[in-house]
């Protein structure tokens, strides 16, 4: 039982952490900075919690360990979960969840490639020779070292990427 309430408070920690982050965009967005700093602080709160959760569980190991994990959370976007969710959008005719599906769908793929990648290196002891990630800040399309002149999956400009 334990197990289960721990589980269930991460999700919920994890939903608010990310829930708060988008709050924060739309108040800095509508001029209000200051109550955006308090949900951005708020989730990083919330983001804590999870953490604290997620470890009680077990379920942070090496980084190999960790990216296998991350590959079989993005295969099972890519061959199960978007597909299905983005088809079901397509018949019902909503969409924006059409779009968002296509976008995540589009997204995962490449990330679970990378991962790949990461524990092939890192399995071998070897980081990765990257210098920048660029993310699309429309539909999360994720590009290593150079962002692409316009995004292939919705179109936005190289200017608009988010880099790390």
């Amino acid at each position: 039982m334990t197990r289960k309430f721990l589980e269930d408070a991460f999700a919920g920690e994890s939903q608010a952490h990310m829930r708060y982050m988008i709050f924060a965009d739309v108040a800095e967005n509508e001029g209000y900075p200051k109550i955006a700093k308090l949900f951005r602080a708020i989730a990083f709160a919330e983001l804590v919690h999870a953490r604290n959760h997620y470890r009680a569980l077990g379920n942070v190991g090496s980084t190999v360990d960790n990216l296998q994990k991350a590959i079989e959370g993005e295969s099972y976007e890519v061959e199960e979960m978007y597909p299905v969710f983005n088809n079901a959008a397509k018949f019902q005719g909503e969409s924006e969840a059409e779009k968002s599906t296509y976008y995540a769908l589009s997204a995962e793929k490449i990330h679970e490639e990378l991962y790949r990648k990461a524990k092939e290196l890192a399995s071998q002891e070897k980081d990765m020779e990257l210098e920048k990630v660029f993310i699309c800040p429309v539909c999360g399309f994720t590009a290593v070292d150079e962002a692409p002149e316009f995004c292939p999956v919705c179109g936005t400009k190289r200017e608009m990427f988010v880099e790390f």
